[in-house]
């Protein structure tokens, strides 16, 4: 297609959408009170929700004979591989991808990806470097070192850290290709020392086929990927197969049924968090542009699902954001989706003021927060939750998704009031060191003796009063 009929195509969409009915985004006066729509869009948002297209729900129907839940499928579906294994995964491969895979064909191998590298575009290759550099910098200097002290004389007490030994980390494909979450979970993971990284993605086009994710994971020296996606990738991953070996710690994004099925395997191995949909809140007051906010509330909703609110205390620039809501949603190739999901779970909420927009910005606790204001660091230091904070007019959240340097895999569904993102630490367990000499075990022996006896472990007292 031409530049010219581009453009031509781009202002039919954009005539077409303006005529239609006006953006229906959900808009709340909140200065006289609180916005309950944070709540009611908190409640859709929740991993434990329901948010699947219908195309989802027919198939389920269809695979399952029968209309179940979301949380039923996954249950089924692992069940399936945990006692199956590998032809379970090769079973659901056909039945929810329409793959027909073989054992021997589960694993992506190794000349495909050299391949892939061989032939990628030599400007991706160059800006994977870059990036791969960018992230190994940040991760490397956040990473934990040993703490070790001597409080006492013969006393020495240690916090060691030792990384993890395999991991897995699943990578989505099923509306686009993502060679940026590769980036986002793989370096962190080499960079706290990890030996073996497994890459599960789905047999598609874009997906485990994806000729720029292989090339990504070949560049990273990823040795293995596999074509297995949603709930059964996550399965065998905690589980094992004959093909997949079993890891310590699952990462990573994908759909409610990925999110649902590392939530069932908790236990089993870690997981990084309970993901849901993506989520944003922009805090403006008047020194922001309303294209600029509009573009950043679009590029949230653009994963579709996803959640994109501005919370402001200018009225005007609130009415001014929602006519470049409605332009410039139709200049996106998603554009139709997109609106769907800026009018499913968007809102425009005007409030009082600034110390409002952090209260209802902190009950809310985003994803990703966006603060584009005269002097965000201000309003920053009163917001304790949020997963990834951006500050100022020109810090897109789009910096942090794909070239900053944290990783973009953070914590959803409000749940990052007590989890965090991803980082080079999540891929370490830390244990601890104890040595006492004799003449410090004899100093605090009655100590333990003492608490020992009352606790009616005398065996735990005598552990120690036989060394004196």
């Amino acid at each position: 297609m031409s530049q010219s009929t581009r453009y031509l195509q781009s202002n039919l969409n954009l005539v077409l959408l303006i005529e239609r009915s006006p953006l229906k985004i959900q808009r709340v006066d909140a200065r006289s009170g609180s916005a309950e729509i944070l709540q009611s869009l908190r409640q859709k948002l929740s991993p434990s929700g329901d948010v699947v297209s219908p195309r989802g729900r027919a198939l389920t129907e269809k695979v399952f004979g029968k209309p179940l839940t979301p949380s039923e499928v996954v249950s089924a579906i692992c069940q399936d591989v945990q006692r199956e294994g590998t032809a379970a995964l090769l079973r659901y491969s056909q039945s929810l991808d329409n793959a027909e895979l073989s054992a021997d064909q589960l694993r992506v191998p190794p000349e495909e990806m050299a391949n892939a590298h061989a032939q990628a575009d030599p400007e991706l290759i160059a800006t994977v470097r870059r990036i791969r550099d960018n992230v190994a910098e940040f991760q490397a200097a956040i990473l934990h070192r040993d703490v070790a002290i001597e409080p006492r004389p013969g006393v020495r007490l240690t916090q060691r850290y030792v990384p993890l030994r395999r991991v897995g980390i699943c990578v989505p494909g099923g509306a686009a290709a993502y060679p940026s979450t590769v980036l986002m979970t793989v370096v962190p993971a080499q960079v706290a020392g990890v030996d073996e990284i497994a890459i599960v993605a789905p047999p598609t086009a874009f997906g485990a086929y994806n000729q720029d994710m292989l090339a990504t994971c070949f560049e990273l020296g990823v040795k293995e990927v596999y074509r297995i996606g949603g709930a059964q990738a996550v399965a065998a991953m905690a589980y094992g197969t004959d093909v997949i070996p079993a890891v310590d710690k699952i990462v990573g994004p994908g759909n409610l049924f990925v999110a649902l099925a590392k939530k069932l395997v908790y236990g089993t191995v870690d997981i990084d968090s309970f993901a849901g949909p993506s989520e944003v809140i922009v805090i403006a007051d008047s020194t922001a542009r309303p294209d600029f906010v509009a573009a950043d509330l679009l590029a949230q909703a653009e994963h579709s699902p996803g959640s994109s609110i501005l919370i402001s205390w200018d009225e005007s620039l609130v009415d001014a954001v929602e006519i470049e809501l409605t332009k410039q949603v139709a200049l996106l190739s998603r554009n139709e989706l997109t609106l769907e999901s800026l009018e499913a779970f968007g809102a425009l909420i005007l409030v009082r003021d600034e110390q409002q927009a952090c209260e209802l910005t902190d009950q809310f606790a985003p994803e990703h927060l966006h603060i584009e204001t005269a002097v965000p660091r201000d309003q920053i230091v009163k917001i304790r939750n949020c997963g990834a904070a951006f500050l100022g007019h020109h810090t897109p959240v789009a910096l942090g998704d794909y070239a900053a340097g944290p990783s973009h895999v953070l914590p959803t569904g409000g749940t990052c009031t007590w989890a965090a993102g991803l980082s080079s630490n999540s891929f370490l367990r830390s244990g601890s060191i104890t040595e006492f000499n004799e003449s410090a075990l004899r100093d605090i022996a009655s100590d333990v003796e003492r608490l020992a006896e009352k606790e009616c472990l005398t065996a735990h007292a005598r552990s120690v009063s036989i060394r004196r």
